[in-house]
C-alpha cells in the first residue's frame, strides 16, 4: 500500500488538527468526509481541499478509503467503528474508543478477524517523550506516587454557563469529563504501572448531571496514583512522579512537555525536549506503519482496554451516568 486514504467522520476541533497531521505525514490523504450537515461537511472539505463530502455512513465507507478517523460524539464510536470493520477498512477512534470494555473487546476481536488494524487515537502513547519519561523513572529510584494532572477549561463551557448545552457538555452523548480528559492521565499512567489492583473516585457534576471534574486514587503494589481532571477549570500544576530518591514533573498529560527531574540533595535539572505543535503525527504516523506491517496485535491494544475499565470502574463509583 502506497498512499493510505482516510475517510474523516466528524468536522470538529480535533478533525481539523487530524487533517493538519495529515497533510504533515508522507503517504496519507484525506478522500472524504462524513458529517449529518451538509454545511459544516463542505465547510471542513474546503477548509482542507477533500473533495468528497458524504452525508451518510454508507456513502463514506464506500468512498474508496483505506481507513477511517472515528471522531464523533463518544457514543456513536462503536456503531460506526464497527461499521467500519465490516467494511473491511482500518480504523482510527479517537479517544476514548468506546465507553465500556466489553464494546472495545468486541471491536478488538473483529479487526483481528478481518485482519485489520484498530487504533485509538491516545496521542501521548506514541509522542516520543514518553519513552524519554520512561528512560528516567529508575533514577527515581523505586515509585512511592504519582500526581496525574490534566484540567483544561473547555472552550464550549462559557456557553454552557449561558444556558446552551452543546455537544462537549452533554451526558447523555456518552460524555463526561473523564471521558474528554481524564481519558489522558489514566492512560498515560497505566502506560508507565500497568492496570491498578483498585479504584477509588469522586466527581463534581453541573447542573446538568455532566461530570465536570473528578478525582481518582489508583492502587497499585507498594505506590498510589492521583488522577486529577477537569472540563470546567485551568491549572498552573505540573504532574509530578516520585520515587525514593527524587522526582520527575512535567507539564500538560495530553502533550508532556517540561521535564524537570529533582533528585534528593541535587539541583533540579530540565531534561531537553522539543515538543512539536500537533503531536497528532505521531498517532498517525504509527497508524500507518501498522497498518503498512499488518501488524493486527500490538501493545496499544491493552493499554487502552486496561484504561475503559478503570474509566468504568470511576464511573460505578462516582455515580456517572450517560441516562440523565
Amino acid at each position: 500500500m502506497e498512499t493510505i486514504r482516510f475517510g474523516v467522520i466528524g468536522t470538529g476541533m480535533i478533525s481539523d488538527r487530524f487533517a493538519d497531521a495529515v497533510k504533515a505525514t508522507p503517504d496519507c490523504e484525506i478522500l472524504s468526509v462524513y458529517s449529518r450537515g451538509t454545511e459544516s461537511g463542505e465547510a471542513y472539505a474546503r477548509r482542507h481541499g477533500i473533495e468528497s463530502v458524504c452525508t451518510s455512513l454508507d456513502a463514506l465507507l464506500s468512498s474508496g478509503i483505506d481507513a477511517v478517523y472515528v471522531a464523533s460524539p463518544n457514543l456513536l464510536h462503536f456503531s460506526q467503528s464497527m461499521a467500519a470493520l465490516d467494511a473491511g477498512l482500518h480504523v482510527l477512534c479517537e479517544k476514548p474508543a468506546v465507553p465500556t470494555a466489553e464494546e472495545y473487546l468486541a471491536l478488538s476481536q473483529r479487526a483481528t478477524d478481518g485482519g485489520l488494524v484498530l487504533l485509538e487515537a491516545m496521542r501521548p502513547l506514541h509522542d516520543p517523550v514518553l519513552a524519554l519519561i520512561k528512560e528516567t523513572l529508575p533514577r527515581l529510584g523505586r515509585i512511592r506516587h504519582a500526581v496525574l494532572e490534566y484540567c483544561q477549561y473547555s472552550s464550549r463551557y462559557d456557553a454552557f454557563l449561558r444556558g446552551e448545552v452543546k455537544n462537549a457538555f452533554n451526558p447523555n452523548l456518552a460524555n463526561a469529563a473523564v471521558m474528554d480528559i481524564g481519558i489522558y492521565p489514566i492512560e498515560l499512567c497505566v502506560s508507565l504501572f500497568g492496570a491498578p489492583h483498585a479504584v477509588f473516585s469522586g466527581s463534581v457534576f453541573l447542573e446538568n448531571g455532566f461530570e465536570g471534574e473528578g478525582m481518582a486514587r489508583l492502587s497499585y503494589d507498594g505506590m498510589q496514583a492521583l488522577i486529577l481532571y477537569s472540563k470546567i477549570t485551568d491549572s498552573v500544576r505540573p504532574s509530578v512522579i516520585t520515587g525514593e530518591h527524587g522526582s520527575l514533573s512535567f507539564l500538560h498529560a495530553n502533550s508532556p512537555q517540561e521535564l524537570s527531574l529533582h533528585l534528593r540533595g541535587e539541583a533540579p535539572t530540565v531534561i531537553p525536549y522539543a515538543p512539536v505543535e500537533n503531536n497528532m503525527i505521531y498517532e498517525l504516523a504509527e497508524f500507518c506503519r501498522l497498518i503498512r506491517g499488518r501488524v493486527f496485535s500490538h501493545p496499544y491494544a491493552k493499554i487502552s482496554e486496561e484504561s475503559i475499565r478503570i474509566v468504568e470502574k470511576i464511573r460505578a463509583c462516582s455515580g456517572i451516568s450517560f441516562d440523565v
